[in-house]
């Protein structure tokens, strides 16, 4: 069994610019307007090709906080075989695998198929976010951060 290295609000402190940098190109293809649902789904697509535990588990909760549905969470790691994945996010889930995988290069028709699916900007904006999880995937993995623990729910409130 593997043991944490360090936890994530470690990183914060021994290393803030490097952090806020990161959080902030992960913050500017929401901020351009690209749906919050499939960013979550390239997050945590990313994030099981890296093996980060810590974001695996954090973009799942988010996820399910966004509203994605539990088929989709669950599915994404076999988007290819699963019905529930429209044809951007299907366009966006290759662009991610062939992003974070690098192995070969982007092939023309991953290329072409995102290019078909999303303009040159929103494009960029989809690679800024796919390339600030990858990062956050080698500090999660190096440092074995401890996955997000589910949240209870409080107690029901009195009306």
């Amino acid at each position: 069994m593997s043991h944490a290295r360090s936890e994530y609000q470690d990183f914060m402190k021994l290393a803030p610019e490097a952090y806020d940098t990161v959080q902030a190109l992960g913050k500017v293809a929401a901020a351009a307007g690209i749906d919050k649902q499939l960013l979550e789904l390239i997050k945590l697509r990313a994030s099981q090709i890296n093996g980060c535990a810590y974001c695996v588990q954090h973009h799942i909760l988010l996820g399910e906080r966004l509203g994605l549905s539990t088929d989709k969470l669950n599915l994404v790691v076999v988007w290819r075989e699963a019905p529930q994945f429209s044809v951007r996010e299907r366009a966006a889930l290759a662009w991610t695998e062939a992003l974070t995988e690098l192995t070969g290069g982007v092939s023309d028709e991953v290329y072409a198929e995102a290019c078909t699916e999303f303009s040159a900007q929103e494009l960029a904006y989809l690679t800024s976010a796919i390339a600030s999880i990858n990062v956050w995937n080698r500090f999660g993995v190096a440092y074995r951060w401890t996955p997000p623990a589910r949240q209870k729910p409080g107690p029901a409130a009195v009306s």
